[in-house]
């Protein structure tokens, strides 16, 4: 799903941030429906929001799990639960949600944030597979 889309270059060409590689992937990937306009909000979340604060992936990757699972409003939906899980999951594996420790550890001249993102999809692929067959 969306980890193969990112790990085999999705949005390299297009040189996407993070948070857009994430979005857009996504919404190729779950088939969201969202139109190029829509798809241009997660443009601000990259590198942490400009500033290296939550990365720009796990932000798309909210962004994405709220069109996913929430029908109204998140009072009436259990998006609380699923992101409080996604966000910890990610900060159990990867040691970090923001941008600047993560980029410390993990960003390299050759390949970028790919690990970072990677992870973000990974995770994001086993709750959307886990959610939708429940």
């Amino acid at each position: 799903m969306i980890k193969k889309l990112i790990a085999n270059g999705y949005g390299k060409e297009q040189k996407y941030n993070c948070a857009e590689k994430i979005l857009y992937g996504a919404n190729e990937a779950y088939s969201l429906g969202l139109d190029k306009e829509t798809l241009k909000l997660a443009a601000g979340f990259g590198g942490g929001m400009g500033i290296e604060s939550t990365c720009g992936a796990l932000t798309a990757s909210v962004m994405a799990l709220s069109k996913l699972f929430v029908e109204n409003t998140a009072h009436e939906s259990k998006i609380r639960e699923i992101t409080s899980e996604f966000l910890n999951r990610y900060k159990e594996e990867m040691k970090s949600i923001e941008c600047a420790p993560l980029k410390k550890e993990y960003r390299t001249t050759l390949k970028g944030c790919d690990d970072v993102i990677i992870k973000a999809a990974e995770i994001l692929d086993e709750i959307v597979v886990r959610e939708k067959r429940d």
